[in-house]
């Protein structure tokens, strides 16, 4: 019977250090967060100035696009220094490599979406393919009605709306110039 008083004094002291070594790390971690929250702010908003100057009107959803992923990576990056501010560092080495590992897989499983974006972020650059221009793209001839990040619309001359996939689009298409505009 004597152990158990013992055991319950020593769990009690165990507790209160473990408590006082936890106190000023959470405390840093919270004052990492306040600052990095503030600094991500700011970042983002650079970010956002600076984007929408480039890409204007129509082309605003590549500046989103742009601005996610910048968000996004912030946010990680937070996150992980958060864990090794706090002492867990080790978890947050293995939730980097997890998420870097899901990643690769998600973007293999979403090929074609991104390969849809990525050509859809190089035709909303493109000069010469924008929206009201006669063009031909895959075997339709028309005119593009709008151009998103995965897909195209193309109004033909009997009054159907083509939709296609940016991917079908990019790699091959010529612009229709009316005979006055050379």
């Amino acid at each position: 019977m004597a152990q158990i008083p013992s055991l319950l004094a020593r769990s009690v002291t165990n507790f209160v250090d473990g408590v006082a070594v936890a106190i000023p790390r959470l405390l840093s971690g919270l004052i990492f967060l306040a600052l990095a929250y503030a600094t991500v702010r700011v970042v983002l908003s650079l970010v956002r100035t600076s984007i929408d100057r480039i890409y204007v009107g129509d082309r605003e959803l590549v500046g989103d696009l742009i601005t996610t992923l910048v968000a996004v990576f912030l946010w990680f990056g937070v996150a992980l220094t958060f864990l090794k501010v706090v002492g867990m560092g080790d978890i947050a080495a293995s939730l980097g490599t997890a998420v870097g590992f899901i990643a690769l897989g998600v973007s293999y499983a979403l090929s074609e979406m991104i390969e849809d974006t990525v050509a859809g972020v190089y035709l909303l650059r493109d000069p010469d393919f924008n929206v009201g221009y006669r063009v031909e793209a895959k075997g339709v001839t028309g005119t593009v009605a709008a151009i998103e990040l995965r897909k195209t619309r193309i109004d033909t001359d009997d009054g159907d709306r083509i939709v296609m996939a940016n991917r079908e689009v990019e790699p091959r298409w010529t612009h229709d110039v009316p005979d006055g505009e050379q």
